[in-house]
């Protein structure tokens, strides 16, 4: 119903969104890793739907599967009550019915019906049209995240390996015995062939008599290679993906999977030109996979669609990604931490965001993960954390372990983020006498490990008033660098009229365009990684490396230019900041002799 999407956003702040903004046609992306934070949902919102909430405790078989499968189907039920309740409401001013309508983008057909139905004065025509609007209403899609390197491995009483129980695959059954259709899951973070391979023992992917399907697979990609190297992998099992969406490697909230220096727009560009090529190579694996397995075949390739997320603020943004590169959907996902109506944020958390400068964000090494992390400074996550390293504490409790995958000290592997670790490599360093500046930057690489599993869930447990860990209750949150921009909370229906441009939120602002700020951030990237290049005695090993980075930002800075010189971009927007961009990078070559 509508051309956006809100994506998944860390643990809890989207982990009740299709609750709020399904009924009104929004899809939106539930994370479906940590099971704790579903039970606890589970517990808030049976009493809401009027139904007994019956636990499933960790001693229950495949209790992560039964958790996941069981708040899906809760939410199902919620999202299909309110849509009949929707349909019943008046068309009456500030009623669900009429904001349902308001929402929809301009062009919509419904929207235009509406429109129809609102200025005519026949009573008979306006009551046929109206009776025509209600059958049409359907909600928004309810998605689902994994995350595929969050794939633990899960162990049984005997300390033996759980078959199939790591934390994915135990989360992606969850999903596909949901009985959630027109649904999709999303894959983020790249391949994982264990969990891809687990996709075989799912006919809930396969296409129906009529070639359609219930459960469709999304994954979610940096560049057109990952697009064709997954989708192949995929369709040699026959498993069609049914969109990819494409993420900015930097400009973009959470975990941050930088390219070479290959930027957004030229990716972007490669996906218009190449699509078809994309959809043939996987249609011509596909096709012969469902023979070899005895299912039913299509003279046609399945749809695929093409859709980007990361750093959009602007209605002519998404318009440009929508009519020039010919998507067929975006993702807005910052914007909505502030819209109560749509995400799970506590308010000391919500007004930290209000008041983020850009000074507030950073690309930070906070993730246990191993990437880069996006992340609001002066969080309460961040002031627990320091006080632990000031009283002598450093690390914390690891009670979800979904991010364990360290074995530097233990066999089994633990979070870099908790206290055990930590200690452990405090006591490594202080022995191995480094010489002081060396020992403090890898000291402050170990220090700046921060829980995620806890502090990306507790916004939902402050707001619903839900235990989640006892005894903690800090927040951090990891919006994209926009967040800066947006200063305000804003209802549901502002926000969607700032995205279809029937309002502008962000008036008076001197926010950058989405490609600039992307490419400042990789310059900014860039100098840092070179830095510490420098300063390990590794640059010379890792010139050719660097010559090639800095020459795909040139390649993208003269496609910008090229943009506005066809008025695709605008040149009074744009050419200020390429112009600054091609300074920097050129001082960059100069300095570390990339020329």
């Amino acid at each position: 119903m509508h051309t956006f999407h809100i994506p998944v956003m860390g643990l809890a702040y989207t982990i009740d969104s299709p609750v709020k903004v399904a009924r009104f046609g929004i899809a939106s992306v539930i994370s479906i890793i940590e099971d704790r934070l579903i039970e606890m949902m589970r517990s808030h919102y049976y009493p809401v739907a009027g139904e007994v909430y019956k636990p499933i405790p960790v001693t229950a078989p495949d209790y992560r599967a039964r958790r996941i499968t069981d708040y899906l189907n809760l939410v199902n039920r919620i999202v299909k009550d309110q849509v009949e309740q929707l349909k019943a409401k008046a068309f009456e001013a500030g009623s669900e019915m009429v904001r349902y309508f308001e929402m929809l983008p301009d062009h919509h057909t419904l929207k235009q019906l509406y429109r129809q139905m609102t200025n005519t004065s026949d009573a008979e025509e306006k009551a046929s049209l109206a009776s025509r609007l209600r059958q049409a209403i359907k909600p928004g899609s309810i998605d689902v995240n994994i995350m595929t390197k969050t794939d633990k491995d899960n162990y049984d009483a005997s300390g033996q390996v759980i078959t199939d129980g790591s934390d994915a695959i135990a989360a992606l059954r969850g999903y596909v015995n949901s009985d959630l259709t027109n649904s999709a899951i999303v894959f983020s973070a790249g391949m994982n062939p264990r969990l891809y391979n687990y996709l075989e023992k799912c006919p809930q992917f396969n296409a129906d008599e009529a070639g359609n399907f219930s459960k469709k697979i999304i994954v979610k990609v940096s560049d057109f290679r990952s697009a064709l190297i997954q989708g192949k992998y995929l369709a040699k099992k026959g498993i069609w993906v049914s969109e990819f969406r494409i993420e900015s490697g930097l400009n973009c909230g959470g975990h941050a999977f930088p390219s070479d220096g290959v930027l957004m727009g030229p990716i972007l560009e490669e996906f218009k030109q190449r699509r078809q090529e994309l959809t043939d190579a996987l249609f011509a694996l596909y096709q012969p996979a469902l023979q070899n397995r005895g299912l039913k075949t299509f003279p046609y390739p399945p749809p695929l669609k093409i859709s980007a997320q990361g750093g959009i603020g602007t209605a002519a943004e998404d318009l440009l990604l929508h009519t020039y590169y010919e998507l067929d959907g975006t993702g807005w996902g910052t914007p909505f931490l502030l819209v109560p109506e749509a995400t799970t944020v506590d308010d000391d958390t919500r007004q930290r965001l209000c008041k983020a400068t850009t000074e507030d964000l950073t690309l930070s090494y906070h993730s246990p993960l191993g990437a880069r992390f996006h992340y609001l400074k002066g969080s309460t996550a961040e002031e627990e954390r320091l006080a632990r390293i000031q009283a002598g504490k450093p690390g914390s409790p690891c009670t979800e372990k979904h991010l364990s995958f360290n074995t530097e000290f233990t066999e089994k592997p633990i979070c870099t983020a908790s206290r055990q670790y930590q200690r452990l490599k405090v006591a490594q360093l202080q022995a191995q006498q480094l010489p002081e500046p060396v020992y403090q930057e890898q000291l402050q690489a170990v220090l700046d490990k921060e829980c995620l599993c806890v502090g990306l869930s507790n916004a939902a447990a402050i707001e619903y008033e839900q235990p989640f860990v006892k005894g903690r209750k800090s927040v951090n949150i990891c919006p994209g660098p926009g967040i800066a921009y947006f200063n305000k909370e804003v209802s549901l229906q502002t926000m969607t009229d700032h995205i279809y441009g029937r309002d502008n939120i962000l008036k008076g602002s001197n926010r950058p365009h989405m490609f600039l700020t992307e490419l400042k951030l990789y310059l900014d990237y860039l100098a840092e990684q070179l830095a510490k290049a420098r300063r390990e005695d590794t640059l010379a090993q890792q010139q050719k490396y660097y010559r090639g980075f800095c020459g795909q930002l040139a390649n993208g800075i003269d496609y910008y230019y090229r943009l506005t010189e066809t008025g695709v971009l605008s040149a009074d927007e744009l050419l200020p900041g390429l112009e600054q961009a091609t300074q920097q990078l050129t001082e960059i070559i100069q300095v570390y002799a990339l020329a």
